[in-house]
């Protein structure tokens, strides 16, 4: 009966993203053969970043390393470890047209054949992040990060950042206090290049912490949810190829949830017209359009 009634109406579309995470392969075998630390996960490390922009309603696209950057505002690239001239240029033409790219630890290591590059990380990206990585290593505690957005721990992972381009860069966060090397260095932070932007983030945040600071990012990237929900409740927008918009919001809770419709709304599953509030029976699903 859904099928049915939504058929039609989804057929030809598909999701709208203007933020990607960058997924590699090879990075992921390079770092599994080479942890450092025990926890360094690959894999968890990307979800550590998908999860705050999934549970926020974030469209986010997972593509290749290199896969085209056309039509996106912010590109995410956990742990970019293997660099190669094409991949840099792509990343570079990205930021200098108004793009925002964010490095996290362990990025701009190697090369493509899994040498290590001569220079410090980021490597051949250095001069678009505005700084390079001074330090690094695995963490056996953790260490506080803190700056304006968040106070917060760094754990598994620490990068002491050197600001050199003291201009256009900005200290987001430092570590305080804990083991010496690290303490009241730059741990986050973001320059601005062409007409975009480069966030370095050299550490592993506790997770209230990295919401905090995707959402400043997100934010600054000029990327919008595709609509605001409790806890619990996906909503995602998918568009065909003439720019029809269609929404799927899924309860995942068990109890009945509110949902507060930025506009009026046709639900196709029961072809009822909503206007403000919307009652989503408990793992109850809605297919809208606007009215």
């Amino acid at each position: 009966h859904d099928f049915a009634a939504v058929g039609t109406l989804l057929a030809g579309t598909k999701p709208a993203a203007d933020l990607a995470i960058l997924n590699s392969y090879d990075d992921r075998w390079a770092i599994h053969t080479h942890e450092h630390h025990k926890d360094f996960n690959y894999r968890e490390h990307l979800l550590h970043y998908y999860r705050p922009l999934a549970g926020g309603n974030v469209t986010t696209d997972i593509i290749s390393t290199d896969a085209s950057l056309d039509g996106y505002k912010l590109v995410i690239a956990p742990t970019l470890h293997l660099l190669n001239e094409e991949r840099v240029a792509r990343l570079l033409e990205f930021v200098e047209r108004g793009g925002h790219l964010v490095l996290t630890v362990r990025s701009g290591l190697k090369d493509d054949l899994n040498a290590l590059l001569p220079s410090r990380p980021p490597g051949p990206l250095t001069e678009a992040a505005g700084v390079e990585v001074e330090d690094y290593y695995a963490l056996i505690d953790t260490v506080p990060v803190s700056g304006a957005l968040f106070t917060g721990t760094s754990s598994i992972w620490a990068e002491r950042l050197r600001v050199r381009d003291e201009v256009d860069t900005e200290i987001i966060a430092r570590f305080g206090p804990s083991n010496g090397w690290l303490d009241h260095q730059p741990a986050i932070t973001a320059h601005a290049w062409g007409s975009g932007k480069v966030y370095v983030i050299g550490a592993w945040l506790d997770d209230d912490s990295q919401h905090a600071l995707l959402a400043r990012i997100v934010k600054e990237a000029g990327v919008e949810p595709v609509m605001q929900t409790s806890s619990g409740v996906e909503a995602r927008k998918r568009v065909d190829g003439q720019g029809k918009e269609v929404y799927i919001v899924v309860n995942h809770e068990r109890t009945e949830q509110i949902l507060g419709l930025p506009w009026p709304a046709h639900n196709h599953l029961t072809d009822r017209e909503e206007v403000e509030d919307m009652l989503l029976a408990p793992y109850g699903v809605a297919v809208l359009t606007r009215s």
